[in-house]
């Protein structure tokens, strides 16, 4: 007699769960690890010995390295399986701005609104210019500097802020008890918005790894700061030429700590939802 054959599983057909669409995880792919919620781009794939993995990057920069499981991510609410992209060139996403925005080809600058943003120092308008100067472009925000936070009170009140011109203020080394933070309370009110990081300089405010050092250097109470910056780190003790190095490695929102980047954000809405022109 002949014997049946029998399948080893025993799964009835109707509780199987259908193969998940097998996507590319081609280089800025946004998805969503299941287990944990992660959401990122997608930075680059590789080969282990327990098996491919993919690197996220999300929106604060920081990465996170995942097994590419079946089933194992979300692709705009729907759960697939992310593959190694094949030797061809991949599909490239919306163009973004330096700070990540998505970009508006051919937009023109709008006319500058009534609202300003302030920040404590040239080097300081530099290096918001450089990530965000496209969305302040298309926004019609001004960026101005200030020689020195002693100087906002006298500012604020020339200013005459109003709803429809909204002043918002960067302020470096904002911690509570310091003679900035007492500042920014006599003058913080419902149309001026004063934020801060919490660096010494804006220069700690570019993550070392892209300057390609270690660490921001520990310079000794009394000392000037970024003169103590230059002789620790061996770079000639010329603070101009030293923050021009510095600004040339900063190519994006990825360049910066996320410290700083909140603190931006948050004074460009401000600005933009008092003016209604």
């Amino acid at each position: 007699m002949q014997s049946k054959r029998y399948s080893p599983d025993l799964t009835p057909p109707w509780k199987k769960q259908r193969p998940a669409p097998e996507v590319p995880a081609d280089p800025d792919l946004v998805v969503e690890e299941v287990g944990t919620g992660f959401c990122g781009a997608v930075i680059r794939c590789e080969k282990t010995a327990e098996g491919p993995t993919v690197t996220l990057e999300d929106r604060f920069g920081k990465h996170r390295v995942f097994p590419m499981a079946p089933r194992g991510f979300l692709l705009e609410g729907k759960v697939v399986t992310l593959v190694r992209p094949q030797n061809r060139p991949a599909a490239r996403g919306p163009a973004r701005t330096a700070s990540g925005s998505l970009a508006v080809p051919g937009a023109r600058a709008r006319v500058a609104r009534a609202g300003r943003i302030y920040v404590e120092g040239r080097h300081d308008a530099e290096l918001v210019e450089r990530v965000w100067g496209d969305d302040l472009r298309i926004e019609g925000v001004v960026v101005e500097y200030l020689e020195g936070v002693d100087d906002l009170p006298a500012i604020v009140r020339d200013f005459s802020p109003g709803p429809d011109a909204r002043l918002g203020v960067l302020v470096d080394h904002l911690v509570p008890g310091s003679k900035e933070s007492r500042i920014a309370a006599e003058v913080t009110g419902s149309d001026v918005l004063v934020v801060g990081h919490p660096y010494i300089d804006i220069w700690e405010a570019v993550k070392p790894s892209s300057v390609g050092i270690p660490a921001w250097p520990a310079v000794p109470r009394g000392q000037d700061w970024k003169t103590g910056v230059c002789r620790a780190l061996g770079w000639p003790e010329n603070t101009g030429a030293a923050w021009q190095r510095i600004l040339s490695c900063v190519r994006s929102y990825k360049d910066l700590e996320p410290q700083l980047l909140g603190r931006v954000e948050e004074l460009i809405d401000f600005v933009t939802a008092g003016d209604a022109a």
